[in-house]
């Protein structure tokens, strides 16, 4: 039997990283905090709340296959927080399935959930090992709502909207950009179609007087997880941040890249937008407030005759991601996997259970109305 600690957070260094790890230690479960340079590590381990009664190691390790597969063996998960996963990711999945441990990642990059889904769900089934990327905020919340829409079994077509109130950190400010070089799709009649391009959409979102702006992001995450449903046949997903300056930055941000970049051969496409990324100068948002920042999920599901509104309304949207990620390792140790393959954190251990954790460490309302 391996002594090695039952999870590897692979990019502890960070903002997000630093939460995945507070909320391990929370849980009680000891981890490995993993990533290039093991001082950058340590330096943000030592201002993780209450570490010093944690069970962890760090170690460093290169973005190889190889190196990877040799750190994650005699493992249980693996937390992916090296983005952009576009760039960074695929090599972390393929040692994941090498080694033989769950994995899971905070991406908002539909490209890239798209690649492992067709690259490697098969062998991630026979494995008997869940592939759930998107275990994050803005997805996870509003996985939820969805599934409360259609569990009575007469919904067939979804609009989600996550709406958050956050300083959005480094990583999510790379991600960014990849996120546009790719059409945003959703799903509708069960195939996918794009979205117009740099284009925002007004939604009303509860406790705001005026509408919020949000944008396809990309498409989302939805549209593919629900793309072989038996039932459901129409997938919109909408998110964004409740700053609309900020959203509407966002929007002409895109529409620049569409006029200036977009006609671009792809490989120009590509250097010019890892030029933005790698141009950018690393920084760590402040710590959320609880009473400030804050997130509103929302789920319309639709039958022919009538349908559901869910709304899930809560707090720290950054905070919720460290909290998804070590719940589902922690019932993915106790547990295993209640899908294998590709699917959400909600295939994999729940929707149920995240709901509950959600709802033990933050303050949660969740309001279903029929209609």
């Amino acid at each position: 039997m391996s002594n090695k600690k039952p999870v590897v957070v692979y990019g502890a260094s960070g903002y997000t990283g630093r939460l995945v790890c507070e909320f391990l230690r929370q849980y009680q479960i000891p981890f490995t905090a993993a990533g290039r340079n093991a001082e950058r590590i340590q330096e943000t381990m030592d201002h993780v709340p209450g570490i010093e009664s944690a069970d962890y190691d760090v170690i460093a390790v290169n973005n190889t296959v190889d190196e990877l597969t040799e750190l994650f063996e005699g493992r249980k998960v693996v937390c992916n927080i090296v983005g952009p996963f576009e760039r960074f990711g695929e090599p972390v999945v393929q040692a994941a399935l090498a080694a033989g441990v769950h994995y899971i990642d905070t991406t908002g990059e539909p490209a890239f959930v798209e690649m492992i889904k067709n690259k490697y769900h098969d062998a991630y089934k026979e494995a008997g090992l869940a592939l759930a990327p998107c275990t994050a905020y803005m997805y996870i919340p509003v996985d939820i709502a969805a599934r409360i829409c259609i569990e009575d079994g007469d919904v067939d077509a979804l609009e989600v909207v996550t709406a958050g109130t956050f300083v959005p950190t480094f990583a999510s400010t790379q991600s960014i950009y990849s996120l546009f070089s790719h059409d945003a799709r959703y799903l509708k009649n069960n195939e996918l179609m794009p979205w117009p391009a740099a284009k925002g959409y007004d939604v009303n979102v509860p406790g705001f007087a005026v509408t919020q702006l949000m944008h396809p992001w990309a498409g989302g995450n939805l549209p593919l997880v629900y793309q072989d449903h038996p039932t459901v046949h129409t997938v919109r997903q909408l998110s964004g941040n409740t700053d609309r300056e900020l959203m509407e930055g966002l929007v002409a941000l895109q529409a620049q890249f569409e006029e200036e970049v977009r006609s671009l051969p792809k490989e120009e496409q590509k250097a010019a937008l890892d030029k933005i990324v790698d141009d950018l100068e690393p920084f760590m948002p402040p710590r959320e407030l609880t009473l400030i920042h804050r997130s509103c999920d929302i789920a319309t599901g639709t039958g022919s005759a009538g349908g559901k509104k869910v709304v899930i309304q809560s707090t720290s949207p950054y905070t919720q991601t460290g909290l998804f990620q070590a719940a589902t390792a922690k019932k993915l140790i106790a547990n295993g996997t209640e899908k294998a393959g590709f699917g959400t954190g909600c295939d994999a251990v729940g929707y149920e259970y995240l709901l509950s954790q959600l709802q033990a460490f933050l303050p949660t309302k969740v309001t279903i109305t029929d209609f």
